[in-house]
């Protein structure tokens, strides 16, 4: 059985994967589940998808992080 504060990281996980799929619209589960605790490992495989230049990711990712309190 997980402990409370191992139970309050995936649920901040869930809610920070659910903000990536708004804001990067066909990003799955699957998908994002790889990279859970490695942020440079995600913003390289959103880069690579998307195009976006990797100071933006980081500046979304760090926006989305201040918002839900998760950090990598």
């Amino acid at each position: 059985m997980d402990s409370p504060m191992t139970q309050q990281v995936k649920g901040n996980w869930k809610q920070f994967k659910g903000r990536l799929q708004q804001a990067w619209g066909d990003l799955t589960d699957d998908e994002l589940d790889r990279y859970e605790g490695k942020r440079k490992e995600l913003e390289g495989y959103l880069q690579e998808r998307t195009g976006e230049e990797r100071a933006e990711i980081r500046r979304r990712l760090d926006r989305y992080e201040s918002e839900l309190d998760y950090r990598f």
